[in-house]
């Protein structure tokens, strides 16, 4: 059948094919709703938090994008934007760097102790990130880090490295080892059969694990609130200090922009993960 029902299917397995779409469909809206609900807002003509009666009547003159003005030409919000673009590049480019190599190591069978030291690896995305930022904060400020650039590029590496990890890891579930056993046969080195046999075949894993290193880095607030200097203030930072001391409206256009970003870079994991399944024969092409 068109709705994909068989047609022997009981009264019950029809019950519940509906009944189980209605119950992903609330829990998808009860994830994306308060998300939605900054959009409008964040072109709301007046300096409130709230839909106005003339936004709630569809009038033009409730809505405006002086709330986007503000964000891309006020330096109190573009310091911390190009903050962020120049601390979350050189952290995901270490994440990647670093997760790679480890993903490829732990992928070999004569690795010892391979779970423990994946456990030890993952551990920054599952022990609560107050506990590691306050770690950080007292190794950093014993090694001179503390309050500096390349602390916070650092400490963002190493909240990225397991999302580099995983997804390397997952991608070489599927990886032929044969084909670097042949490429050593025939001369090829350890680095020529990596750049030019294995890493082909595991970019997209690799370039999925960077681009959510990136948004780790680009969002996160707490890690910067330990580690940053107040001339290293992010964006994630300047939304949160807006929240505590000066109620802005802007706040809302800085989110509706993450948003579309976040958005955009996860269509993008999205087509990598189906061309990483084309590429092993996973999916049809």
């Amino acid at each position: 059948m068109s709705s994909g029902l068989p047609v022997y299917a009981t009264p019950g397995q029809r019950v519940w094919f509906y009944s189980f779409r209605v119950i992903c469909g609330l829990i998808f809206f009860f994830l994306i709703a308060p998300i939605i609900v900054i959009i409008p807002l964040s072109f709301n003509a007046q300096d409130f938090f709230t839909f106005t009666p003339e936004m709630l009547r569809f009038d033009p003159d409730g809505y405006s994008t002086k709330h986007y003005r503000d964000f891309f030409t006020n330096p109190d919000w573009q310091k911390p934007l190009w903050n962020s673009l120049k601390i979350a590049p050189v952290a995901t480019l270490i994440s990647v760097s670093l997760g790679t190599l480890a993903a490829i190591g732990l992928s070999q069978g004569q690795v010892p102790f391979r779970r423990a030291i994946m456990a030890v690896l993952i551990s920054p995305m599952i022990v609560p990130l107050i506990i590691s930022a306050a770690g950080m904060y007292f190794f950093y400020s014993r090694v001179g880090l503390q309050g500096t650039y390349w602390g916070v590029v650092l400490a963002h590496a190493a909240l990225g490295v397991p999302f580099v990890i995983i997804t390397v890891t997952a991608t070489l579930v599927g990886f032929d080892t044969s084909l670097t056993r042949a490429a050593a046969s025939m001369g090829a080195g350890p680095l020529r059969t990596f750049f030019r046999v294995q890493m082909p075949l595991i970019l997209p894993g690799v370039i999925s694990g960077g681009l959510f290193a990136f948004i780790t880095s680009f969002d996160e607030v707490v890690v910067v609130l330990f580690l940053g200097a107040p001339g290293d203030k992010t964006l994630p930072w300047q939304m949160f200090t807006g929240l505590r001391e000066q109620i802005s409206p802007t706040i809302l256009a800085a989110a509706t922009v993450l948003v579309a970003v976040s958005v955009l870079l996860l269509a993008t994991l999205e087509i990598l993960r189906r061309r990483s399944e084309r590429l092993r024969g996973m999916s049809p092409g």
